[in-house]
């Protein structure tokens, strides 16, 4: 028995190529691991892999919330809610092997154990005034908090630095 063959346009793989690349367009979109990457190289660059684990642990809290974009470059691109200029300045470093196996991880379900349901953190030397801010963990730098109504608070300042709790 035999087939039909038939003859594809020489132009063919031109277009294919051109689909893939964009349409042709110069500018570049981020895929989600890019972006989970620069979340945690930019907001917990140069810490621990616990920092960066909890740092995109955060990022898929957000991403799971109706309050939030859902996806990861929807989140990390959010105006005012990370690093400044997150998305376009230049990523230059010998951690970033690492930053991306964590990146990898967290995009495949790992999440720090105890991130919990937290979608906020900052710097840990900085101190808030806020009655609301229930922390639940300090790692790579940052701390790392849940929103609550005032009376459900009951850890208000960040607990002592936690390391090693995540790994291969």
């Amino acid at each position: 028995m035999t087939f039909p063959t038939t003859r594809l346009p020489a132009a063919l793989p031109a277009l294919v190529l051109l689909a893939l690349a964009g349409c042709g367009s110069s500018r570049h979109e981020p895929g989600q691991l890019e972006c989970m990457e620069r979340a945690m190289f930019f907001e917990s660059y140069r810490s621990s892999r616990d920092g960066m684990i909890a740092v995109g642990s955060v990022v898929m809290n957000r991403v799971e919330s109706d309050s939030y974009p859902g996806t990861v470059c929807g989140v990390v691109g959010q105006k005012g809610q990370f690093a400044p200029n997150i998305m376009s300045r230049p990523m230059d470093s010998s951690a970033l092997p690492e930053v991306r196996e964590a990146a990898m991880a967290v995009l495949k379900g790992e999440r720090h154990p105890l991130i919990a349901n937290a979608q906020f953190f900052h710097a840990a030397s900085y101190r808030a005034g806020y009655n609301n801010m229930h922390y639940v963990l300090s790692a790579g730098g940052n701390a790392f908090y849940e929103r609550r109504r005032p009376e459900a608070v009951t850890q208000p300042v960040p607990p002592a630095p936690t390391e090693g709790l995540t790994g291969r």
